[in-house]
């Protein structure tokens, strides 16, 4: 579930060492006790050439809420940032913090820092022939895909209590549900914006592919309703066919706050 690989068709991870989820033996360096890795110059290029990319294929496609984070986060292309720097902005605006880890996490482990505000991230990038797809959790995924929205308050309260939720949950079948909802909302959610329906999940937006498929016919766009999320299969390996919109991020933690009420979750 966590920094879950953009779909491809003819694609699989399945024997990638970087798709093995960790199970933690030690706690994960926080904030600024994260270093900054010593990148190469082709690594500073890629990040360019994949920030240049969702730079002009967000506008008119990407949620306000996703543009007004990443703007405040001014993540800039130039380099890749440092998590130290985007913890202390996610600090000031929302109380949440980053952690580094090594690649994808043990998901009681993920949910586990979720639950205390602070996002697992990655420091490594995809190289340059994984530009279209990568199988793994990179930093281009977590940083430019994840920490826009948690800039955002109520989407940020959301993520801590799916966390708690997940924390919580000892059914099998209600935690598929979750995991469920968490694919469709945190991953692939749309919101309605002024303009229509507008991308806010991380796993469409550091896709090209998926960007510019989601908001199109070919995707079948239901109401959020955790009930119907929690009860809809998906497919990693594929583009989307069936996607879920929201009215808000109130509307987006009111109800699945009721929902894990009604699971005794929270």
């Amino acid at each position: 579930m966590q920094n879950t690989p953009t779909p491809s068709a003819n694609a699989s991870g399945a024997d990638d060492p970087r798709c093995i989820p960790h199970k933690l033996t030690a706690p994960l360096p926080v904030g600024d006790q994260c270093p900054y890795p010593a990148y190469t110059a082709e690594e500073h290029e890629v990040w360019r050439s994949l920030y240049d990319r969702m730079e002009m294929l967000l506008p008119g496609r990407a949620a306000d809420e996703f543009l007004t984070g990443l703007l405040a986060l001014d993540l800039g292309k130039q380099r890749i940032p440092a998590l130290a720097e985007v913890s202390r902005k996610l600090s000031r605006t929302t109380n949440w913090q980053i952690a580094r880890t090594p690649g994808l996490l043990d998901a009681h482990d993920f949910f586990s820092y979720l639950a205390r505000r602070i996002f697992p991230c990655t420091d490594y990038l995809r190289s340059r022939a994984e530009l279209d797809y990568t199988p793994a959790p990179d930093c281009f995924h977590d940083i430019f895909g994840h920490t826009p929205m948690i800039m955002h308050p109520r989407f940020a309260n959301f993520y801590q209590k799916i966390g708690q939720a997940a924390v919580n949950c000892p059914d099998p079948a209600v935690e598929e549900g979750l995991t469920r909802i968490y694919w469709f909302t945190v991953e692939f959610g749309l919101i309605n914006n002024p303009g229509g329906p507008r991308i806010y999940g991380n796993g469409i937006i550091s896709s090209a592919g998926e960007t510019q498929h989601s908001l199109t016919d070919q995707v079948k766009k239901i109401a959020y309703r955790p009930e119907a999320l929690a009860a809809q299969p998906y497919d990693i390996w594929h583009f989307q066919e069936t996607l879920f919109v929201i009215e808000s991020f109130d509307q987006l933690e009111q109800e699945f706050v009721r929902w894990a009420r009604d699971h005794r979750l929270l």
